[in-house]
């Protein structure tokens, strides 16, 4: 019996598996998918070795931001073993010092408020400006984020915090590419993807419309739609 590609889903920061609901919903029947939510590990090398620990030999890694950094470094510690690269809405860029103030002052909110006080501000950090009102989308979020919870907040700031450049890391890689981002990502913007699409020859980016940063969940059918086609086209 041959064995279906095994796909690893890695979700973003403060997200759990229902990131990923609409495209394994596509997928599942004839791909072998394992999904992982980072909570358990404060360093990029735990949540990396939490992926390939679980993943057979050769599998194909699908990483949304936070995913897509701890995909960095599994291309450090075991690039022979991924067979594909999927990078959505993240970066190889290391964080500015705007940015790891901005973690700093997140921690600071949660450990001072609970999961709680940070909630309210994801939609309007990460979502288009049209999505932000979207009172489905809002209550996945914060599902999410629950889910994720205190703990596991702490532990993914502090790993995002370590992260280095990665784009020398990037152009090692000699396997079907796909990089995939919402045209208005506020977080890590297509141009962050363009770089990133530059590093590795033959990769395909891959741009979605009146999209943010959460791409899999503000437009879930047309990133379903063009992953599903790539997969197909690299089967």
């Amino acid at each position: 019996m041959t064995r279906r590609p095994a796909l690893a889903l890695a979700c973003a920061h403060m997200t759990d598996e229902r990131l990923y609901a609409h495209q394994l919903a596509a997928l599942e029947s004839a791909y072998d998918c394992s999904v992982f939510v980072f909570r358990e590990h404060d360093s990029m090398a735990g949540m990396a070795e939490q992926v390939l620990s679980a993943m057979p030999q050769r599998f194909t890694w699908i990483g949304l931001s936070l995913g897509g950094y701890v995909a960095f470094e599994a291309i450090r510690r075991a690039l022979p073993r991924i067979e594909r690269l999927v990078l959505i809405d993240t970066t190889a860029v290391a964080d500015h010092p705007q940015r790891r103030e901005g973690r700093h002052k997140d921690i600071a909110t949660v450990r001072q408020g609970g999961i709680e006080a940070l909630i309210p501000e994801l939609p309007s950090r990460w979502l288009l400006p049209a999505h932000v009102g979207n009172a489905a989308l809002g209550e996945l979020m914060g599902g999410m984020a629950r889910s994720v919870g205190a703990v596991g907040q702490f532990n993914q700031q502090t790993a995002m915090l370590g992260r280095p450049d990665s784009h020398a890391d990037l152009a090692q890689v000699r396997v079907p590419t796909l990089v995939m981002c919402g045209r208005q990502d506020p977080v890590t913007p297509l141009a962050d993807h363009e770089a990133m699409a530059a590093c590795v020859p033959g990769a395909e980016l891959q741009v979605i419309e009146s999209c943010g940063h959460l791409s899999t969940i503000e437009q879930p059918e047309a990133v379903t739609s063009a992953l599903t086609r790539w997969l197909r086209a690299t089967d």
